[in-house]
Protein backbone atom coordinates (compact mmCIF):
# COMPACT_ATOMS: atom_id res chain seq x y z
CA UNK A 1 0.00 0.00 0.00
CA UNK A 2 1.33 3.57 -0.99
CA UNK A 3 1.92 6.06 1.61
CA UNK A 4 -0.10 8.56 0.05
CA UNK A 5 -3.02 6.30 0.86
CA UNK A 6 -2.82 6.39 4.71
CA UNK A 7 -2.23 10.50 4.59
CA UNK A 8 -4.95 13.03 5.96
CA UNK A 9 -6.39 15.28 3.21
CA UNK A 10 -4.42 17.63 4.56
CA UNK A 11 -1.14 15.65 4.54
CA UNK A 12 -1.96 15.36 0.47
CA UNK A 13 -1.85 18.94 0.24
CA UNK A 14 1.47 19.37 1.82
CA UNK A 15 2.94 16.80 -0.33
CA UNK A 16 1.51 18.91 -3.47
CA UNK A 17 2.72 21.74 -2.32
CA UNK A 18 5.91 20.29 -2.70
CA UNK A 19 5.10 19.02 -6.15
CA UNK A 20 4.50 15.28 -5.42
CA UNK A 21 2.52 13.85 -8.30
CA UNK A 22 1.85 11.25 -6.55
CA UNK A 23 0.08 12.60 -3.43
CA UNK A 24 -2.19 14.36 -6.21
CA UNK A 25 -2.82 10.99 -7.44
CA UNK A 26 -4.06 9.88 -4.63
CA UNK A 27 -6.34 13.30 -4.01
CA UNK A 28 -7.41 12.31 -7.67
CA UNK A 29 -8.61 8.96 -6.25
CA UNK A 30 -10.66 10.01 -3.42
CA UNK A 31 -12.33 13.00 -4.86
CA UNK A 32 -12.82 12.99 -8.14
CA UNK A 33 -16.20 10.92 -8.26
CA UNK A 34 -17.56 12.66 -5.79
CA UNK A 35 -16.20 16.40 -7.88
CA UNK A 36 -17.46 15.12 -11.01
CA UNK A 37 -20.61 14.10 -9.59
CA UNK A 38 -21.00 18.05 -8.45
CA UNK A 39 -19.72 18.91 -11.62
CA UNK A 40 -22.04 17.08 -13.72
CA UNK A 41 -24.90 18.42 -11.56
CA UNK A 42 -23.81 21.72 -13.13
CA UNK A 43 -22.92 20.78 -16.16
CA UNK A 44 -24.62 17.95 -17.66
CA UNK A 45 -22.27 17.09 -20.45
CA UNK A 46 -20.00 13.96 -19.86
CA UNK A 47 -17.31 14.99 -22.05
CA UNK A 48 -17.44 18.45 -20.94
CA UNK A 49 -18.37 17.57 -16.63
CA UNK A 50 -14.67 14.98 -17.51
CA UNK A 51 -12.81 18.04 -19.34
CA UNK A 52 -13.65 20.15 -16.00
CA UNK A 53 -12.19 18.13 -13.75
CA UNK A 54 -9.62 17.62 -15.39
CA UNK A 55 -9.02 21.60 -15.01
CA UNK A 56 -10.14 20.87 -11.61
CA UNK A 57 -7.24 18.68 -10.75
CA UNK A 58 -4.45 21.21 -12.99
CA UNK A 59 -5.65 24.15 -10.64
CA UNK A 60 -4.65 22.38 -7.59
CA UNK A 61 -1.04 21.30 -9.10
CA UNK A 62 -0.35 24.72 -9.93
CA UNK A 63 -2.36 27.29 -7.58
CA UNK A 64 -1.48 24.73 -4.37
CA UNK A 65 0.05 28.27 -2.88
CA UNK A 66 -3.51 29.05 -2.97
CA UNK A 67 -5.05 26.83 -0.57
CA UNK A 68 -5.36 27.78 3.14
CA UNK A 69 -3.09 25.41 5.11
CA UNK A 70 -4.20 26.61 8.54
CA UNK A 71 -7.96 26.37 8.36
CA UNK A 72 -6.89 22.71 7.07
CA UNK A 73 -10.79 23.09 5.14
CA UNK A 74 -9.08 20.59 2.38
CA UNK A 75 -13.01 18.90 1.61
CA UNK A 76 -15.00 22.07 1.35
CA UNK A 77 -11.76 23.88 -0.52
CA UNK A 78 -12.37 21.20 -3.30
CA UNK A 79 -15.83 21.33 -3.68
CA UNK A 80 -16.08 25.11 -3.90
CA UNK A 81 -13.29 24.99 -6.70
CA UNK A 82 -15.29 22.36 -8.56
CA UNK A 83 -18.40 24.14 -8.18
CA UNK A 84 -16.81 27.44 -8.86
CA UNK A 85 -15.31 25.95 -12.53
CA UNK A 86 -18.64 24.16 -13.40
CA UNK A 87 -20.45 27.60 -12.90
CA UNK A 88 -17.81 29.74 -14.54
CA UNK A 89 -17.85 27.37 -17.55
CA UNK A 90 -22.05 27.36 -17.50
CA UNK A 91 -22.38 31.23 -17.79
CA UNK A 92 -19.63 31.40 -20.12
CA UNK A 93 -21.56 29.29 -22.13
CA UNK A 94 -24.83 30.91 -21.33
CA UNK A 95 -23.22 34.30 -22.63
CA UNK A 96 -22.03 32.88 -25.63
CA UNK A 97 -21.63 36.03 -28.43
CA UNK A 98 -21.24 38.31 -25.09
CA UNK A 99 -17.89 40.02 -23.82
CA UNK A 100 -17.16 38.55 -21.27
CA UNK A 101 -14.00 38.85 -18.87
CA UNK A 102 -11.03 37.09 -20.29
CA UNK A 103 -9.93 33.74 -18.27
CA UNK A 104 -6.56 34.28 -16.97
CA UNK A 105 -4.27 33.86 -13.77
CA UNK A 106 -5.76 36.99 -12.05
CA UNK A 107 -9.58 35.83 -12.88
CA UNK A 108 -8.95 32.32 -12.00
CA UNK A 109 -7.28 33.68 -8.72
CA UNK A 110 -10.28 36.45 -7.60
CA UNK A 111 -13.04 34.00 -9.12
CA UNK A 112 -12.29 30.16 -9.01
CA UNK A 113 -10.24 29.98 -6.31
CA UNK A 114 -11.89 29.65 -3.06
CA UNK A 115 -11.23 31.90 -0.08
CA UNK A 116 -13.06 31.35 3.36
CA UNK A 117 -13.61 33.20 6.57
CA UNK A 118 -11.03 32.35 9.04
CA UNK A 119 -14.61 30.92 11.31
CA UNK A 120 -15.82 28.83 9.45
CA UNK A 121 -16.04 25.51 10.72
CA UNK A 122 -13.85 22.77 8.75
CA UNK A 123 -15.45 19.95 7.44
CA UNK A 124 -14.00 16.49 6.21
CA UNK A 125 -15.22 14.17 3.56
CA UNK A 126 -16.25 11.46 6.09
CA UNK A 127 -18.27 14.46 8.11
CA UNK A 128 -19.90 15.57 5.11
CA UNK A 129 -20.83 11.45 4.40
CA UNK A 130 -22.44 11.60 7.55
CA UNK A 131 -24.61 14.98 7.23
CA UNK A 132 -25.72 14.46 4.38
CA UNK A 133 -29.14 12.65 5.44
CA UNK A 134 -29.97 15.66 7.83
CA UNK A 135 -29.00 18.16 4.60
CA UNK A 136 -31.74 16.12 2.42
CA UNK A 137 -34.66 15.78 4.78
CA UNK A 138 -33.99 19.54 5.38
CA UNK A 139 -33.69 20.36 1.95
CA UNK A 140 -37.39 18.21 1.44
CA UNK A 141 -38.74 20.33 3.63
CA UNK A 142 -37.96 23.85 1.77
CA UNK A 143 -40.92 25.01 0.04
CA UNK A 144 -40.53 24.42 -4.62
CA UNK A 145 -40.07 28.30 -4.81
CA UNK A 146 -36.96 27.62 -2.49
CA UNK A 147 -35.48 25.38 -3.42
CA UNK A 148 -36.17 26.64 -7.07
CA UNK A 149 -34.24 30.00 -6.50
CA UNK A 150 -31.70 27.78 -4.97
CA UNK A 151 -30.90 25.94 -7.43
CA UNK A 152 -30.75 28.79 -9.66
CA UNK A 153 -28.39 29.82 -7.68
CA UNK A 154 -26.02 26.79 -6.56
CA UNK A 155 -26.34 24.72 -9.82
CA UNK A 156 -26.53 26.79 -12.66
CA UNK A 157 -24.96 30.31 -11.31
CA UNK A 158 -27.73 33.05 -11.75
CA UNK A 159 -26.85 35.71 -9.83
CA UNK A 160 -29.81 37.44 -7.98
CA UNK A 161 -30.08 40.17 -10.90
CA UNK A 162 -29.80 37.42 -13.16
CA UNK A 163 -32.80 35.42 -11.40
CA UNK A 164 -34.89 38.70 -11.35
CA UNK A 165 -34.75 38.84 -15.12
CA UNK A 166 -35.58 34.52 -15.35
CA UNK A 167 -38.51 34.59 -12.96
CA UNK A 168 -39.41 38.53 -14.04
CA UNK A 169 -39.89 39.63 -10.62
CA UNK A 170 -37.83 42.28 -8.55
CA UNK A 171 -34.87 42.15 -7.74
CA UNK A 172 -35.40 42.47 -3.79
CA UNK A 173 -38.11 39.85 -3.87
CA UNK A 174 -35.40 37.05 -5.38
CA UNK A 175 -33.00 38.19 -2.52
CA UNK A 176 -35.74 37.89 -0.25
CA UNK A 177 -36.53 34.28 -1.26
CA UNK A 178 -32.85 33.34 -1.29
CA UNK A 179 -32.19 34.66 2.37
CA UNK A 180 -35.75 32.49 3.85
CA UNK A 181 -34.45 29.46 1.69
CA UNK A 182 -30.83 30.02 3.81
CA UNK A 183 -32.53 31.14 6.95
CA UNK A 184 -35.42 27.83 6.63
CA UNK A 185 -32.42 25.45 5.76
CA UNK A 186 -30.47 26.29 8.41
CA UNK A 187 -32.91 26.15 10.64
CA UNK A 188 -33.93 23.26 9.68
CA UNK A 189 -30.56 21.26 9.73
CA UNK A 190 -30.33 22.68 13.25
CA UNK A 191 -33.51 21.14 14.52
CA UNK A 192 -32.46 18.06 13.10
Amino acid sequence: MSKFKEMSDLELMREISRYESRALEELYDRYSPLLFTLIKKIAPNQTIAEDILADVFVIIWRKISKFDFNTGNVYTWLVTLARNKAIDFVRRERMAGQTVQLYDDEYEDYFIIPTFDKSIDSLDFKTATALKPNIERALSKLTDTQKYVLHLAYYEGYTIDEIADKLNVPIETVRLKVMNALHSLRDYLVKG
